[in-house]
């Protein structure tokens, strides 16, 4: 997981230790904290990590469907199944079963789960021999399983059974030092994707997004990054840009700019911030006294041609504009 706050290398730690414990995992976090994505690093961390991930949306299985997506089917179980078909369980056997959204399970979805939970045993439908399951399974939830169980739309003894290791991914208003970092990182993987030019934030846009309380978490971040992007004709993503991408940011100007002096940004982030800004404005000056010839600009900075390319390129400054007309 990419960042550098406290908040996240504390899930780091926690990440590699449930690795290295084969049980049960519950993730509890915010739509958009990359509950998936702690998953995955659980798993590919894992002695598992040569077998099957498989992730289930629970809440996008019917009721009625619930065995058969599950535990898979014999042939002749019902009047369509002309060969058998295995489930979810059997294709993640010997790696990881990802139950994301787990607190949408009706009754009869939750029992169902817990019953196989308790020996690992399953039945595929229509019959045939029990079956043993060796796959890990890690749960997830946008809501506290906790409260859910106090209103009594979760069953207890379900909880049980899926918080043996139990994960909270942190939202991220309270990963001040990550947002420089990630918003950064948006930008630059999206104009490696679109194999479009390399563009940075501007100072007020920067301020905006720290002061931006986030509901939608990194996803969300990563969507507003790309609509920022393709909404930007120059180098820089303005506070005007970030605005026409997302009109919630409207409301921030005041808030960033009372933010942009205060030293609570985080060591990181604002480490971040200076490094961008110092080799912008190193490479304006650089190139204004070179005319625009980067040979030249190369030989005055004691840099590499193609890596002072490079870098013109990540901060979006075209050379001609600084040829002598």
């Amino acid at each position: 997981m990419l960042g550098q706050s406290k908040a996240v290398q504390a899930v780091r730690v926690q990440l590699q230790r449930y690795a290295g414990c084969d049980v049960q995992v519950l993730i509890e976090g915010e739509t958009g904290t990359g509950k998936e994505l702690a998953a995955r690093e659980i798993h590919y961390a894992s002695a598992r990590r040569d077998h099957p991930f498989v992730p289930v949306n629970c809440g996008a299985i019917p009721d009625s469907l619930i065995e058969n997506e599950l535990f898979g089917h014999g042939r002749g179980a019902f009047t369509d199944a002309k060969a058998a078909q295995p489930g979810l369980v059997d294709h993640a056997r010997g790696g990881t079963l990802f139950l994301d959204e787990v607190d949408t399970l009706s009754d009869k979805g939750q029992v169902t789960l817990l019953r196989f939970l308790q020996d690992n045993e399953y039945r595929p439908v229509g019959g045939g021999a029990a079956r043993v399951s060796d796959a890990r399974i890690i749960a997830a939830t946008n809501a506290s399983l906790e409260r859910q169980v106090a209103a009594g739309r979760f069953r207890r003894d379900l909880h049980y059974r899926l918080n043996a290791l139990y994960l909270r991914l942190p939202p991220l208003r309270e990963r001040d030092d990550d947002v420089a970092l990630l918003a950064g990182h948006f930008v630059d993987a999206i104009a490696a994707r679109l194999r479009g030019p390399a563009r940075r934030w501007g100072e007020d846009a920067l301020q905006a997004l720290l002061a931006y309380a986030w509901p939608g978490n990194v996803r969300e971040l990563e969507n507003v990054a790309l609509r920022a992007y393709l909404g930007t004709e120059g180098g820089i993503i303005g506070f005007a840009e970030l605005v026409a991408a997302e009109p919630a940011f409207a409301g921030t100007e005041s808030l960033a700019r009372g933010r942009a002096s205060e030293p609570d940004l985080g060591f990181s982030a604002a480490k971040l911030h200076a490094i961008r800004k110092f080799e912008h404005d190193y490479l304006t000056r650089l190139m204004q006294q070179a005319c625009g010839n980067i040979s030249a600009a190369a030989r005055l900075s004691g840099t590499e041609r193609r890596q002072l390319g490079k870098l013109l390129l990540k901060h979006g400054i075209e050379t001609k504009q600084f040829r002598p007309h």
